[in-house]
């Protein structure tokens, strides 16, 4: 839950300069921020009982405890550590404590004068600031005039090159642990052998750091901007809904401090955001892009993507001037969840949807199917529709699992009865029960993704070299070359074949044929890198050692 006041806006000045001052002493690394290590060590000063201060969960022992209740309320973005504001937010809670109070998520929103609040009593800590500053005026430089330099324990992270296992003693959380060993490990190999070039751009802080998110696809008119207003309790900055396509670009609706909505060449260049990546479609998608932000509970923990209904027949590539298959694969690689939206009466799958589906391979476990308007027919027709729909999914998604339908009317009109009887509008309850039940899970199984996703992510980057390099090495060295270069673009697949049994890989993790020919042909196949064994290994004792030792040190923020 988000605290509803701003602290460092609600803290007089004169309080600010002494937090600031305390935060700089709790930081040890002086990186910004404060760890769970930090922050037992400074709260110690408080007094406060074990009960109000339990252990946080970053003991490198792994002795794992509940967060604390200060913890829990300060850090209520769930980062795994504490900015100057968090930290603000905490001495207030901790003054609040020791006057009497029982900690609450809404006890800082609640009628108190958070101005004149005084901070807490900190027993020892005015001492220790002093000495700290005596230190500091009488510490003399070294001979040449100049100071000694100290490597903070970050700048150390990951690189010891003799050990396998890597040092977790300045990581604050598993997503900022996937972060540097992405930079140390993992980009390096990417950048070595053109990986987002030919996979997927490389990430960015923001695409850790993004909340998760929901894409719906479907047909036009089959309720997608309804069901986001539905969940929003209101109709978000620049919805437009009727029965015609009324949708015509993709809409990511996220949290923001007041209603806007942003273009999307703006959005694109903006570093706090996780769609740096979308500049690769081009200034004619770009403005069929928009960014709809506002203040709301649930969009601080989800972003919902909505997006254009999918035409039928000519009209989707006629229409359409950018790559809107290209469009949805990558919003699909980023999104946590994907709701295909199917209406009682438009159950047909388009070639153009088909494309769409067919684009989200790899990706199944992320989709559910949501049989919106169900409430238009009546049950005998219900059990009719949803039969042929199932039928219809059959031919187009090839798993021998059956997906999961939510059967439903998800607007915010009372359900039709008369069309459905009374067992019907209990069947819709239930399904909407079970399909928000559903969207709740998704932060709590974000963090779990992200390291899905990650673990996938380097499995493709390492077979992407061993392809790269292997057409390297197949490359003659003085004549022919060009001659050499389309006959392995020719044989690719033979060369898949020939890679798959040197290096024993699993054929399913190979990228797809085609696709891979298509890029390759405007490379220069004689300028590749050769294999790396040292970037390989690196990438495997990540896999082997680091992931696993980071998923033992660190929890789930959400558990």
């Amino acid at each position: 839950m988000e605290i509803a006041s701003s602290p460092i806006t609600s803290c007089s000045k004169e309080h600010q300069k002494i937090y600031q001052e305390w935060f700089g002493y709790a930081d040890s690394d002086g990186d910004g921020r404060i760890t769970g290590n930090d922050a037992i060590k400074f709260f110690a000063f408080s007094n406060l009982s074990r009960q109000d201060l339990k252990q946080a969960s970053f003991s490198l022992d792994y002795d794992y405890t509940a967060f604390n209740k200060v913890w829990a309320v300060a850090d209520s973005k769930r980062q795994g550590y504490l900015g100057f504001g968090e930290f603000v937010t905490a001495m207030q809670l901790v003054s609040l404590v020791q006057a009497g109070h029982e900690i609450t998520h809404d006890l800082l929103s609640s009628k108190i004068d958070l101005e004149s609040l005084n901070p807490p009593v900190m027993e020892g800590l005015d001492e220790l600031l002093a000495k700290k500053k005596h230190s500091q005026k009488t510490s003399e430089p070294d001979i040449n005039g100049g100071s000694t330099v100290q490597h903070s324990p970050s700048a150390q992270l990951f690189s010891s090159e003799s050990s396998k296992k890597v040092s977790l003693s300045s990581v604050t959380s598993i997503i900022d642990g996937l972060k540097r060993l992405y930079l140390k490990k993992l980009k390096p190999l990417e950048a070595t052998y053109r990986f987002n070039d030919f996979v997927s751009p490389a990430l960015t802080n923001s695409d850790f750091d993004a909340k998760p998110m929901v894409m719906l696809l479907g047909q036009y008119s089959t309720g997608k901007t309804t069901f986001i207003n539905h969940l929003l309790r209101s109709s978000y900055p620049g919805a437009h809904i009727g029965p015609e396509p009324t949708t015509d670009r993709f809409v990511v609706v996220m949290s923001g401090p007041d209603e806007r909505s942003i273009p999307g060449n703006t959005v694109a260049v903006q570093a706090d955001m996780p769609f740096s990546g979308l500049t690769t479609f081009g200034t004619a998608f770009l403005s069929k892009f928009e960014c709809s932000q506002m203040p709301h509970p649930l969009l601080e923990h989800i972003i919902f993507v909505d997006t254009p209904g999918v035409l039928s027949g000519e009209k989707q590539r006629t229409q359409r001037a950018y790559d809107f298959t290209g469009v949805t694969s990558w919003f699909a690689s980023k999104c946590d969840l994907i709701l295909l939206l199917f209406d009682p009466h438009k159950l047909d799958v388009s070639d153009e949807f088909k494309r769409v589906i067919s684009s989200l391979r790899g990706h199944d476990d992320k989709i559910r199917v949501v049989l919106n308007k169900a409430d238009q027919v009546d049950t005998q027709q219900l059990m009719r529709v949803y039969g042929a729909l199932m039928w219809s999914l059959g031919k187009v998604i090839n798993t021998p699992e059956v997906l999961r339908v939510y059967i439903g009317s998800f607007n915010d009109k009372p359900v039709n009865e008369a069309a459905t009887g009374p067992i019907g509008k209990e069947l819709f309850e239930k399904e909407q029960e079970d399909l928000l039940a559903d969207l709740k899970d998704i932060p709590k199984k974000a963090c779990d993704r992200r390291i899905n996703e990650f673990v996938k992510r380097a499995r493709a980057a390492k077979i992407h070299s061993y392809i790269i390099s292997h057409l390297k090495k197949e490359m003659p060295a003085m004549m022919g070359k060009a001659k050499a270069q389309q006959k392995l673009i020719d044989n690719l697949g033979d060369e898949f074949g020939k890679i798959q049994r040197e290096f024993h890989l699993p054929p399913g993790d190979f990228p797809h044929v085609e696709h891979f020919r298509e890029i390759l042909r405007g490379y220069n196949i004689d300028k590749f890198e050769k294999l790396k064994p040292k970037m390989i290994q690196a990438v495997d004792d990540m896999l082997g050692y680091d992931i696993p030792e980071l998923l033992k040190s660190f929890r789930n923020p959400y558990d």
